[in-house]
């Protein structure tokens, strides 16, 4: 059995974050389930908004994470590269219990969240098909968490999604 796979399903990509990884101005490597580094957050601290750039392992930039500081609280975008916003995250319902966000792909079925964001434990789906797990049962390091991207995903954009539903979650 190797390490990556859950659910009996091949491909399975786990991944560690950091809680509240972007303490503004911070950067951090994001790595696999074997410790590697996968992806680089860099983050900067700007004048209007706060922006958060994952990049590969060559230093190119994948997704910019810019919190819309002035309009709504409750909404944040993700850019590629070449600043075209690809997912708008937005805040769909909180309740005690369960939270629940909506990602709009630009180009893309919309994504849905559910579970409790705070504690990082909760699916994204796709069409109620779940295309990516967080939680922290993975790792049992302080303030770390993992996700589980299924195959075929975008797993750069999911965490980056990720990493936006910490940063909103704690604001």
């Amino acid at each position: 059995m190797g390490g990556l796979r859950s659910h009996g399903e091949e491909g399975v990509q786990r991944y560690k974050m950091h809680e509240k990884l972007v303490t503004i101005g911070d950067d951090y490597w994001i790595e696999n389930e074997a410790g590697e580094k996968a992806f680089y957050v860099d983050g900067k601290a700007l004048r209007i908004r706060n922006t958060l750039i994952i990049k590969d392992m060559q230093g190119n930039e994948l997704y910019k994470l810019k919190e819309k500081l002035l309009r709504i609280k409750d909404t944040m975008d993700i850019q590629d590269a070449g600043g075209e916003t690809v997912a708008t995250i937005k805040k769909a319902l909180i309740t005690p219990l369960r939270d629940r966000w909506k990602v709009e792909v630009s180009g893309g079925p919309e994504m849905d969240v559910q579970g409790n964001i705070l504690n990082h434990e909760y699916d994204i789906e796709v069409e109620k098909k779940k295309v990516a797990e967080v939680s922290k049962k993975w790792f049992r390091i302080r303030d770390t968490y993992g996700v589980e991207v299924s195959p075929g995903q975008d797993a750069a954009l999911v965490l980056a999604i990720a990493a936006a539903l910490d940063q909103m979650a704690h604001d």
